[in-house]
């Protein structure tokens, strides 16, 4: 019997820790590897709780630690495709603090470990996380000879030839006064507006996406052609070293001075602080400022400053005494509205959606994010030029939890939310205490039009396969099919079919797969028919309790004929008109 992951630490026998334990592992291996070849599955904020339950058990029971415990590990294990690189010191990973109780702990820590007067300042770098992928580049002599990931964090992959393609990686130091031999360590990552630019290109061309900037720098970086590294936009920042064969600097702020001699870019927004005050300044600053950056980070590194602290205080398990994370919160960011666009929908409702600079939420690349309605965006007073919170809601829907006040362009104004559809200029009205406004146009708004086709033909109705939202589109915008019968007449019209091969990316079996996909569903389910209609407040269930309780559309346009003359259409009223449905006659 599995262990509940669920019950805490502190109930948990030794029989279900052991366990939990066992399942933390293998769970934790796997996703270490999915992180490996740049596809994970969970964001790192899922990821840290997982880490973060294995300590917490282990440490209540320290006689079951397992030999192959993810405390000992950092990473993954190299690819196969890579000669191994085995690093000259070990690529340790750090401690994570999430809240600002622990990172005053943290500081706690540090004084009573090296013994300090109480009123003696701590002195700490703190250097924003970058989110990418890190790297290794051993210097001999002041020049490249191998350049590596982290992998494991003892043994890395070698990827020389793809690293030497990135501009900010350097063939050889400037300068002077670096030892003869030293590894240099930073992070390989894409800056968001290149990054958006590839993904927008590569979308074009049917090529390949990505989902964010870090997986999209750790696929480029471990590419077997480095000339498919060196088309793509990557960018290097240093911030750290492993061997070196003489020293170089008494403090962590003077070496990164020293790297930047050297000739590589380090992080312009790092800062030397003093104390925990200082620290959670230097990371509320970094946390407003995020979205503006132009590249991820995912939280603020503190290092203690003095190199010979660092030594004294040493390591433990897996990452060192004197550096820790600060996380941000998870699945939230900060970024500015650029915009708000206006959507129509099928049954001619208006919503509002921000357009975002892009940022990265729990591991995607966000855009957009709704607005819901009029009072909403008059409820949180947001305006265009605004920085704004956003969560991803469930971990999947983008959503705008507020602004920051103080970040407010001075002429940022009221949005005012338009009373005619953007689309055909009808008249947008609320009816009732709706909160949504609606355009009263009907069918004479292709926006309604195209959006109830594509309800038409989606997966939980009528699911014509070949005949997706794009080419729907493309298909309207031809004046091919405006209603739900043109589907049909398309399958048999030779004349629009013949055209049609004529078009880049339509050959005979793609167009052989269409004309099967629309056959196949000219017979269909009352319940699935009905749904696809689209009517306002029918969904699924309800069509299906209709087509159990009618059996037949005739029984079903029988009673709904009755009912109409029963309770005629109040005059005036701005009830959206139907689409047009021929069942008893498909073409």
């Amino acid at each position: 019997m599995a262990a509940n992951p669920l019950i805490p630490v502190e109930d948990l026998s030794p029989q279900a820790a052991e366990i939990d334990l066992a399942r933390l592992a293998a769970e934790i291996a796997r996703h270490d590897a999915l992180y490996g070849e740049a596809a994970p599955e969970i964001s790192d904020a899922d990821y840290d709780a997982l880490r973060q339950r294995n300590t917490a058990v282990e440490t209540r029971f320290p006689d079951l630690v397992r030999p192959d415990s993810p405390s000992n590990k950092v990473g993954s294990a190299a690819s196969s495709q890579f000669a191994e690189v085995r690093h000259g010191v070990p690529m340790l990973s750090l401690d994570n603090a999430f809240d600002e109780g622990e990172v005053r702990d943290f500081v706690a820590r540090i004084a009573r470990f090296l013994k300090l007067p109480a009123d003696e300042p701590i002195a700490f770098v703190a250097e924003p996380k970058i989110d990418g992928l890190s790297a290794n580049l051993l210097y001999v002599d002041g020049r490249l000879t191998l350049g590596a990931t982290r992998g494991d964090g003892r043994t890395g992959e070698d990827v020389t030839a793809n690293l030497k393609t990135i501009a900010d990686v350097r063939p050889s130091l400037k300068g002077d006064g670096w030892p003869d031999r030293i590894e240099i360590r930073g992070e390989v990552y894409a800056p968001n507006d290149a990054f958006a630019a590839f993904n927008a290109a590569a979308e074009a061309e049917g090529r390949r996406t990505y989902a964010n900037p870090r997986n999209f720098a750790a696929g480029s970086l471990r590419q077997k052609d480095a000339a498919v590294t060196a088309g793509r936009p990557l960018a290097f920042f240093a911030y750290a070293w492993g061997e070196h064969s003489s020293d170089f600097a008494e403090t962590q702020w003077e070496a990164l001075q020293k790297l930047k001699a050297w000739g590589f870019p380090v992080n312009d927004r790092s800062r030397r602080v003093e104390g925990a005050e200082g620290l959670l300044a230097a990371y509320r600053e970094l946390e407003r400022d995020r979205a503006a950056l132009g590249y991820d980070i995912d939280g603020v590194v503190y290092k203690v400053d003095r190199l010979d602290w660092q030594r004294r205080l040493g390591f433990v398990a897996r990452s060192p005494r004197w550096a820790i994370a600060h996380k941000f919160p998870a699945q939230q960011a900060t970024t500015v509205l650029e915009g708000i666009d206006i959507q129509v929908g099928r049954t001619g409702s208006l919503t509002p959606v921000a357009r975002l600079h892009p940022v990265t939420v729990g591991g995607v690349v966000v855009r957009n994010a709704t607005l819901h309605n009029e009072d909403e965006i008059a409820r949180l007073d947001v305006r265009i030029g605004d920085t704004v919170r956003l969560q991803r809601a469930g971990d999947v829907i983008p959503q705008i939890l507020g602004i920051v006040p103080e970040l407010r362009p001075a002429d940022a104004l009221p949005y005012v939310f338009p009373d005619r559809c953007p689309v055909c200029g009808s008249e947008a009205v609320r009816e009732g205490d709706e909160v949504k406004r609606r355009c009263t146009g009907g069918l004479i708004c292709d926006a309604q039009i195209v959006e109830r086709l594509k309800h038409f033909v989606g997966r939980r109705a009528f699911d014509i396969e070949g005949l997706g939202e794009k080419q729907l589109v493309a298909f309207h915008a031809r004046g091919w099919i405006r209603e739900p019968a043109d589907i049909f007449r398309l399958a048999r019209d030779e004349a629009k079919l013949a055209e049609l091969a004529q078009d880049d990316g339509y050959g005979e079996t793609s167009i052989r797969n269409l004309i099967a996909g629309i056959e196949a569903r000219r017979v269909i389910s009352l319940d699935r028919f009905l749904f696809g209609l689209g009517v306002r407040e029918i969904g699924e269930q309800t069509s299906l309790v209709l087509a159990r309780a009618f059996e037949s559309w005739a029984a079903l346009k029988a009673a709904c004929l009755q009912a109409a003359a029963e309770f005629p259409r109040p005059p005036g009223s701005n009830w959206p008109a139907p689409m047009r449905f021929r069942p008893a006659s498909w073409p």
